[in-house]
């Protein structure tokens, strides 16, 4: 017989939250005067460390800044840091419904990707989060997908095992990690699989 509640825990962008806006990285390289490619290549070269908080936003921003050959000042820092901040602060408004929606069948969680100062820009904006059982950001916990240790720390935080959890995303490589721990996985590709996949997850789990 099962002890623990089934947890769904979900990624933020391309699930619950909306991708980058297309027309930032543009923006950010046309105040760099730095051709899009190149500051594109920088802005995601350094992300990973940026993510997991193993550096900080002037850190990572001076680093990109730096690998461009573009002159660093405060100035510019906090501007590309905001219109960063910015770009990805859109939700799906009709995921979160769906996903509040679930609350009463199975514990919710969030797993995402996001550096701190983002976090905590996205959790002032989106206070339905503060209502989730779990909300576990790569900034503030250190660890950041696909490592096997963000998946964990749901895990030790939740006091469940991998198999309560039914993990969702829409990159196939952090599906396959969060498998590699003995969670179930599910590749994002829309609402209407993703329902029906958690109805039968859910079917199976609560027998």
């Amino acid at each position: 017989m099962r002890t623990h509640r089934p947890i769904a825990l979900f990624d933020l962008y391309g699930v619950i939250a909306l991708h980058q806006r297309p027309d930032a990285l543009p923006r950010m390289a046309a105040h760099c005067n730095t051709p899009t490619a190149a500051f594109t290549e920088a802005y995601w070269a350094l992300r990973p460390a940026y993510d997991a908080a193993r550096l900080r936003a002037d850190e990572y921003w001076k680093a990109v800044l730096h690998r461009l050959s573009r002159p660093v000042d405060a100035d510019t820092i906090e501007h590309l840091r905001r219109t960063d901040i910015d770009s990805w602060s859109r939700v799906d408004d009709t995921m979160v419904s769906y996903v509040r929606s679930l609350r009463d069948r199975a514990a919710i969680a969030v797993l995402s990707n996001i550096p701190a100062d983002h976090a905590d820009a996205f959790l002032t904006a989106q206070p339905w989060l503060r209502h989730l059982d779990l909300v576990a950001l790569s900034g503030k916990i250190h660890l950041a997908k696909p490592d096997p240790a963000a998946f964990r720390h749901c895990v030790t935080a939740m006091d469940a095992h991998p198999g309560d959890f039914l993990f969702v995303d829409d990159r196939d490589e952090n599906v396959r990690a969060a498998q590699d721990v003995g969670m179930t996985g599910h590749l994002y590709r829309g609402r209407a699989p993703l329902t029906a996949a958690i109805d039968t997850w859910l079917t199976t789990e609560t027998r």
